[in-house]
């Protein structure tokens, strides 16, 4: 039996709280996450994602920028390339502690490990969270015109993301 048949949402809601204690007195951080998690779970029932797909997804999208602190503190930057170095071990601890199953884990893990790589993207859960990602950093980050465009194109391939980016920001 497929060790992620034993999915359950509150263990996805746990990750939540546990994410929010870990950034806490951080407001923006928080809702950062929990604005992508929300349009990772919109995007992924849009593209029909399976149960355990989307149950990744979700648990992903909470602890994608979980190695921005440990960025800031080891090298004083939030680099995209040090998240992802060092964010995986520290959402697989949390992922254990909470009893989350090892093929979960992996692939959470894996996915934080790979959220700032822009090619080569495999699966739909990494592409939805890169695409749930930049929605929320595009408003985050004030960017307008062009800019936004241009992550249109290069960024977005799910019918649910590209719909969901033109509702927000307007057709290419």
């Amino acid at each position: 039996m497929n060790e992620t048949n034993t999915l359950t949402r509150g263990n996805l809601d746990q990750l939540a709280f546990e994410m929010i204690a870990w950034d806490r007195e951080d407001p923006k951080r928080i809702q950062h996450f929990l604005k992508v998690h929300a349009l990772c779970r919109l995007i992924g029932l849009g593209e029909g994602l399976a149960p355990e797909e989307l149950y990744i997804l979700e648990a992903a999208a909470y602890v994608h920028d979980i190695g921005i602190r440990a960025a800031e503190q080891k090298y004083g930057t939030q680099n995209g390339k040090l998240q992802e170095e060092l964010g995986p071990p520290l959402a697989e601890a949390l992922l254990k502690k909470l009893g989350f199953a090892d093929d979960v884990i992996s692939r959470v893990c894996w996915l934080v490990g790979h959220h700032h790589t822009y090619t080569g993207i495999s699966g739909q859960d990494y592409r939805i969270l890169i695409e749930a990602d930049w929605l929320v950093n595009n408003y985050e980050y004030g960017l307008t015109g062009r800019t936004i465009y241009a992550s249109y194109d290069r960024i977005f391939v799910t019918e649910t993301g590209k719909k969901l980016f033109t509702e927000m920001y307007g057709k290419p």
